[in-house]
C-alpha cells in the first residue's frame, strides 16, 4: 500500500523498496554499503545440492576487480567471507530458504560525513531523499554497487544449478570508452583517471545449451525478463540484444541473420547474446571538486571504470532470471 502526504506542494511516498527478485526462485537482497553487512535470502533451491564454496570465493574475487585496472581500493581489501545462516548444512542445501550474510569488514562511514548535506550529481541521493524523505548518505547506502555481492553469491548457486542441465553463462568486456581493443582498455582507464575522472563500458554475455522454450508470448518474452535483470545493476544504462541497435544501420535481409538466440520472445536453440551498456562511475574526484568541496575533506574509494567488476554480476542476474523461467 502506498500512503501520500501533501507537503510542501511535493508528495512524499512513504511506499518500501521491492528487493525480491523472481518468484518460483526467489532471491532477496538486503544491507546497505556501509551497514554491518550485505545478505540475501534465496529461496526455491532443491535439496540436495552441494554448494560450490570455491566457486563462490572466485566469483566473489571477479567482482572485487582483482587484476583489473584501477579497481576501487575498498573492494579490493574487502574479505567478503559468506556466512551461511540457513537452508545449508555440511555443505549440501536443505530445501528450504538459504540465508547468508558477508559483513563489511571496510566500511567507513565517516568517509562520507561530508555529503550528509550534499547530494552527489548523477547519484540517487536526490530522488531518495525527495521520496522517501531521508537517505543514506554513507557511499548511496543501497544505490550503491556494494549491494551487487549478494547477487554474485546468489546467481553462483543459481549458475550450478543450471550447468547440472547444461546450460553454461561466459560474459566479457568488450568495449571501454571508444574502443574495442582489449589491448587498449587499461590505457583508457588510466587516462581518464588521470584526468580525474572515469570511463564506461560495454559488456557482451553469451549463454550456450539454452534449450528451445525460454519465454512466454507476450509479456513474458525472455528479452524482457533479461532487461529487467540487467537494468536493475547499478550504473547499466542499456540492455539489447541481436542485431540491437547495430541494426538500425542494416538492411532488414541483414539483420535477419542476427537472432541473438531469441525468437518471438522464446529462446530458439541458438546461442543466446546480448550486451548490457554501463556508465561511468559518477563520482570522481572532478565531479566532486565542481561540488565545492575540499578533496582533502574525502577519503574517497572509486572505480575508475566499473564494467570490469559489473562482468560477474551480469553473469548473476542472467543465472537467477534463467533459473527462474525454468
Amino acid at each position: 500500500m502506498q500512503i501520500y502526504l501533501h507537503k510542501s506542494a511535493f508528495f512524499c511516498n512513504f511506499a518500501v523498496e521491492m528487493n525480491t527478485f523472481g518468484d518460483k526462485f526467489a532471491f532477496t537482497s538486503f544491507g546497505e554499503s556501509h551497514s554491518a553487512a550485505v545478505g540475501g535470502v534465496l529461496d526455491g533451491v532443491p535439496a540436495g545440492l552441494t554448494i560450490d564454496l570455491d566457486l563462490v570465493r572466485s566469483e566473489l574475487l571477479r567482482r572485487a576487480g582483482r587484476g583489473t585496472p584501477l579497481p576501487s581500493p575498498r573492494a579490493v581489501t574487502e574479505p567478503d567471507e559468506v556466512e551461511w545462516l540457513s537452508g545449508v548444512l555440511d555443505g549440501k542445501t536443505l530445501g528450504t530458504p538459504i540465508a547468508f550474510i558477508i559483513r563489511n569488514a571496510h566500511a567507513r562511514p565517516e568517509d562520507y560525513e561530508i555529503f550528509r548535506h550534499h547530494c552527489r550529481p548523477a547519484h540517487a541521493d536526490k530522488v531518495y531523499e525527495l521520496k522517501y524523505g531521508l537517505r543514506d548518505h554513507r557511499g548511496g547506502g543501497r544505490a550503491s554497487a556494494r549491494e551487487t555481492a549478494s547477487r554474485v553469491v546468489a546467481g553462483t548457486v543459481a549458475k550450478q544449478l543450471l550447468a547440472e542441465q547444461g546450460i553454461h553463462i561466459e560474459a566479457h568486456v568488450t568495449q571501454v570508452g571508444s574502443t574495442t581493443d582489449p589491448t587498449l582498455f587499461e590505457a583508457e582507464v588510466r587516462n581518464a583517471a588521470a584526468q580525474g575522472d572515469s570511463i564506461g563500458g560495454i559488456i557482451t554475455c553469451t549463454v550456450k545449451g539454452l534449450p528451445v522454450g525460454i519465454g512466454e508470448p507476450i509479456f513474458d518474452k525472455l528479452q524482457s525478463h533479461l532487461a529487467f535483470a540487467m537494468l536493475s545493476i547499478n550504473g547499466c544504462k542499456g540492455f539489447d540484444y541481436g542485431s540491437g541497435f547495430a541494426g538500425v544501420t542494416q538492411m532488414g535481409e541483414q539483420a535477419n541473420q542476427v537472432s541473438g538466440g531469441i525468437s518471438g520472445g522464446i529462446s530458439d536453440g541458438t546461442d543466446l547474446q546480448f550486451r548490457v551498456v554501463f556508465r561511468p562511475t559518477p563520482t570522481t574526484p572532478k565531479s566532486v571538486a565542481k561540488m565545492g568541496i575540499d578533496l582533502k575533506q574525502t577519503r574517497l574509494r572509486m572505480d575508475a571504470c566499473i564494467v570490469f567488476r559489473a562482468v560477474p554480476v551480469v553473469e548473476a542476474m542472467t543465472a537467477l532470471t534463467l533459473q527462474n523461467l525454468q
